[in-house]
């Protein structure tokens, strides 16, 4: 076996970073099905969740940029089938079943992790907590709504009651787990052996430090070389605690230390990692998709400032609402605020904005192409280009 290298260039490190997500290679030919879905965790290990809807949920979208066009029931139908199961994985994530073992030291220490609120409700109203678990054990599957005590209209997406408080109190500490209904996205909560594979749960409990082991070497080969901090805040956990487990891990072989090009951490990868000659990628990537997870890592690899501007007032947006990155080849070379206009069918384009160093006309032609292809995913009939950004006009004489 080729020793890994002691060194990478910027060039390798983005190629390794892009192989590892699953990215770097051409899209399934012919109708994406289950195989091609357990191939997209072989190489993530997780999908973040989110109910942002503007153009699709992240989750479908984090499969279109490794899929492409997909049913978009891909996800929901493996769920129902008990292939996931939904947790704290990065943020709310889908999981492969037989990583549940992985996350049990989380559920042990849920109320250590948990949002203060929760933890409120728990010390001041267990007996009623208690009381919604048996009404799970009785009604389950149950949606928070059908045990809710409002009395008043829900203000803010955050304004939970006390039922919907208890239940994630509850998924938290993994005595209920949940699904999401199609229709409306919200969680319907049962007990997880009637949910979830009898030897799914039956499967060994490792300890918190082997458990947290081995997923920093499951986050080292989604991520393909990642420092310290990368490879903890993969599957939400945190540098002080992980660092002498990293330490373990290098001296046991299972990670190797590596210098990186302008990297000022020190990187690490898998002992048998292999260095893609080339990468030959064009797709849009989700403002949640798991190469982008970690903001200053994105800017270590590809020099690509990005934040997301969801929860930022509309006048002080820089991109817009729902922004994209664009990678092409081995770069993120610009950036699409986009909307699904379901009404008109329209894949709207509200923004396009290009990075320095590729020339406009080539970023339109291959926006042009990853465009039609989302909008035909999406069942849209067209795509049309708004004026803001310096690269829309490029891209409306593109597109046509």
């Amino acid at each position: 076996m080729t020793p890994p290298p002691d060194s990478l260039s910027l060039a390798q490190a983005r190629r390794l970073a892009i192989a590892a997500q699953g990215l770097a290679g051409p899209r399934p030919e012919g109708r994406a099905d289950r195989r091609h879905l357990r191939r997209v965790f072989a190489h993530v290990g997780a999908i973040q969740i989110d109910s942002v809807n503007v153009l699709a949920r992240a989750q479908e979208v984090a499969l279109f940029a490794r899929l492409g066009r997909h049913p978009r029931d891909l996800l929901p139908r493996a769920s129902a089938d008990a292939e996931l199961f939904e947790y704290w994985g990065h943020q709310a994530s889908h999981l492969p079943v037989e990583h549940h073992r992985l996350m049990r030291w989380k559920m042990a220490r849920a109320e250590k992790d948990m949002w203060p609120g929760l933890v409120r409700l728990q010390q001041e109203r267990a007996g009623y907590i208690e009381s919604i678990y048996e009404a799970v054990v009785e009604r389950g599957p149950v949606a928070a709504g059908e045990l809710s005590e409002r009395t008043v209209p829900k203000g803010t997406w955050w304004d939970w009651d006390h039922a919907k408080q208890a239940l994630e109190w509850l998924f938290w500490t993994g005595r209920v787990t949940a699904r999401r209904r199609v229709n409306d996205f919200a969680r319907v909560y049962d007990l997880p052996e009637r949910m979830l594979p009898a030897t799914a749960l039956a499967a060994p409990t490792p300890t918190e430090d082997a458990a947290r082991k081995e997923l920093l070497v499951m986050s080292a080969r989604s991520l393909g070389v990642a420092s310290l901090t990368d490879l903890a805040h993969y599957y939400g956990q945190r540098v002080p605690r992980v660092r002498p487990l990293v330490s373990e891990l290098v001296e046991e072989g299972k990670l190797v230390p590596v210098r990186v090009e302008d990297w000022q951490p020190v990187g690490y990868v898998l002992p048998d990692v292999r260095i893609p000659r080339r990468s030959s990628t064009r797709t849009l990537l989700s403002p949640f998709d798991s190469l982008v997870w970690t903001r200053p890592r994105v800017e270590r690899l590809f020099g690509f400032h990005y934040r997301i501007e969801i929860y930022t007032p509309a006048p002080k947006r820089r991109y817009g609402y729902y922004v994209l990155p664009f990678l092409l080849g081995e770069e993120l070379v610009a950036r699409l605020d986009l909307k699904a206009d379901r009404v008109a069918s329209r894949l709207l384009v509200r923004g396009a904005f290009a990075e320095p160093g590729v020339p406009d006309v080539v970023l339109a032609d291959e926006l042009r192409h990853e465009l039609a292809e989302m909008a035909a995913w999406l069942g849209l009939e067209r795509v049309v280009v708004e004026r803001r950004g310096d690269l829309a006009d490029a891209l409306r004489a593109a597109v046509g």
